[in-house]
């Protein structure tokens, strides 16, 4: 039994002394032990794993600011560069800018976040919102002759005497106390507002000679803007009558005026001085080459004139004029208000006015082939808006039409806006059209086309009591609502339609394989065909070859 005990005490202390050579050392105590400070200057630096991910996102941010940056100060088209460049960096990542979570959530978020700058953009140019009117002349002036008016003082007649004497005037200018009592106003208590016309006309007056002169009628007419608009193109009278001339819708549509949702060509200064000059031509013509008469009917209408002359059995317009019971007041006063303004118009100073020397207005001619805001085409040459506008005061909106327009710039720019016209996209307006079928409503087309209602009443000029029929066609205003495009659906026209090489284009909020089909003129099967779609599903920043 001893022997045993110890055998077994030999063994468990030589078991003992074999895991012994494998623990670890007894170390002394930590106070016994060399310290070496640490030089962190010296220490070795370890380099971080790149992330590039975070630096394509770090990348695209930068665009996306620079195009903020831009888009705050007026670049419209620099900010586009910046934003496109943004998106490019993202969907041309060899990751897969939609495989990649991080990079699919930046892709969307700067998506939204320029479709939000977009609709901002358009609201503050603001594309949908009609141009302000001025009031019309005529109805202050009218207004002033409302009031017992001045009996010409003794000078004055003795200076529009002396004045008709020794000037050579194409229309019979009579020297009565109507006319007198005019001349009298205008140079006191009108002088201001006269002034300013006369100022204004400067810019037109050469221009209505030019075509009063092809059209053979007397350039003393050309003062009779002074009277019903001041030459404000944009008057617009409360009766409805617009422009320097002030036509009636129905009068301006008889002489080939057009006016629609884009454009009112009564306040386009050269076409309505054409239609004017026919206008006044056959109204001569009606009433017997009497100017007088030709003057009154412009205000009155010919055939109340007519009714007038029939009941009063005189032809004469200041006997007609002299009763109270055949004309009314504003015709009456109307005829010897033109008469003082030619007076006043033809000699300026020498009534008393100070009239500096404006240049006519000078510009070029630039075809422009569908809607796009004004703000791109001022930025693209330098000048403001205003001054975009002061030129083509015919456009409703701050954008040219869907259809072919022809814009008027300054001189020396009409190169370079078609030179950029070349490579411009429709920009941010676009239009659809819609054919009313039976049982929809105007609400029930807007939330189809998410649209406001607002929105579509004014694209069709429809009010909230207007009814809209079966079969009726609507415009639809679109508007682009994320990522700005890069490639422009005019380049397609611009290298002849058809034929010319595909455009690559990316997919934004709210389109579809139709929508874009009928943006370049070409059909959804093509689109499928040339990207090997099977269905029509396509998703936000997809990029689709798309033939022309």
């Amino acid at each position: 039994m001893m022997v045993s005990r110890r055998l077994i005490v030999v063994c468990l202390s030589g078991w003992l002394v074999g895991c012994g050579a494998h623990a670890k050392p007894v170390l002394p105590p930590a106070a016994s032990l060399p310290v070496t400070p640490l030089d962190r200057a010296n220490a070795p630096e370890v380099p971080l794993a790149p992330d590039p991910i975070a630096e394509l996102v770090s990348k695209a941010e930068a665009e996306f600011t620079a195009g903020q940056h831009d888009l705050d100060a007026g670049k419209r088209e620099s900010a586009r560069g910046h934003f496109d460049q943004a998106v490019d960096l993202l969907m041309s990542s060899p990751i897969g800018a939609r495989s990649e979570p991080r990079l699919s959530a930046e892709l969307d978020r700067l998506l939204d976040q320029i479709s939000a700058l977009d609709i901002l953009a358009l609201r503050e140019s603001d594309g949908f919102t009609e141009t302000q009117s001025e009031p019309a002349a005529i109805d202050e002036l009218l207004g002033a002759a409302m009031f017992e008016r001045p009996t010409a003082a003794p000078t004055t007649e003795e200076t529009v005497r002396a004045d008709l004497a020794r000037s050579q005037h194409d229309i019979d200018i009579p020297l009565n106390d109507q006319v007198l009592s005019y001349v009298e106003l205008f140079q006191g208590p009108l002088h201001d507002f006269m002034e300013a016309g006369l100022e204004r006309g400067l810019r037109y007056v050469p221009m209505i000679q030019r075509v009063f002169q092809s059209e053979g009628l007397p350039l003393d007419l050309a003062y009779v803007p002074l009277v019903e608009s001041a030459f404000k193109p944009n008057a617009l009278s409360r009766a409805s009558a617009r422009g320097m001339w002030q036509f009636m819708s129905g009068t301006a549509a008889a002489h080939g005026l057009e006016q629609n949702w884009f454009i009112d060509e009564r306040s386009d200064p050269e076409k309505a001085t054409r239609a004017a000059a026919q206008y006044l031509k056959a109204l001569c013509d009606d009433f017997g080459g009497d100017w007088n008469l030709a003057l009154a009917s412009y205000n009155a209408g010919p055939g109340r004139l007519q009714r007038a002359i029939e009941r009063a059995h005189t032809e004469d317009f200041w006997s007609l004029s002299a009763s109270t019971k055949y004309l009314p007041r504003e015709t009456r006063e109307y005829v010897p208000m033109i008469m003082a303004a030619i007076i006043i118009g033809s000699h300026p100073a020498l009534y008393g006015f100070e009239v500096g020397s404006a240049a006519p207005l000078a510009y070029e001619r630039v075809s422009v082939p569908n809607a796009l805001d004004l703000k791109t085409i001022a930025e693209w040459i330098g000048v403001s808006v205003d001054e975009l506008r002061e030129l083509n005061p015919e456009l409703r909106r701050a954008t040219t039409p869907v259809t072919e327009h022809d814009l008027k710039v300054p001189l020396g720019t009409a190169a370079t806006v078609r030179m950029k016209l070349a490579t411009a996209d429709p920009l941010y307006v676009h239009f659809d059209f819609h054919r009313v079928k039976r049982g929809e409503t105007l609400s029930t087309i807007a939330r189809k086309y998410k649209v406001s209602l607002s929105e579509l009443r004014l694209a069709n000029d429809l009010t909230s009591r207007s009814r809209i029929r079966v079969n009726q066609t609507l415009m639809i205003p679109r508007r682009t609502t994320a990522g700005l495009p890069s490639t422009p659906a005019q380049s397609a026209k611009a290298a002849g339609g058809r034929g010319a090489a595909p455009t690559s284009y990316r997919v934004r909020r709210g389109d579809t394989l139709f929508s874009i089909a009928r943006q370049f003129s070409t059909t959804v099967d093509d689109i499928k065909s040339a990207n090997r779609l099977r269905t029509d599903r396509i998703h936000i920043g997809d990029r689709l070859t798309v033939p022309q």
